[in-house]
């Protein structure tokens, strides 16, 4: 199998990857990767003790039922593969993959 790419105007041939999968473990819910998406590929949400992830209202974050915040990947369909996500993250939480056609 080929992978997609993509050949600029300065005739350079660039191969986008595409977010994969976000680490929960390493995420500290910074949210710097939700601010530099162009997409909207990813949302914040709240792990209890347990693991089980809890929507957080963005208006009303004053309920506190979960232990800590974690990015999750919830349109994957939307990524571009421009990485800006893997590059802003200080905890290196992010895995990519180039599309394969």
């Amino acid at each position: 199998m080929s992978q997609f790419s993509v050949t600029l105007p300065s005739g350079e041939s660039w191969t986008p990857t595409f977010v994969q999968n976000i680490n929960e473990d390493t995420c500290i819910g910074c949210g710097r990767c939700f601010k530099v998406c162009p997409r909207g590929v990813l949302e914040l949400i709240g792990l209890d003790e347990d693991g089980q992830r809890i929507h957080i209202d963005s208006e009303d974050d004053e309920d506190e039922e979960y232990e800590k915040k974690v990015m999750t990947i919830a349109h994957q369909e939307l990524c571009i593969g421009c990485t800006a996500c893997a590059r802003i993250c200080p905890k290196k939480c992010y895995t990519h993959a180039a599309a394969a056609v």
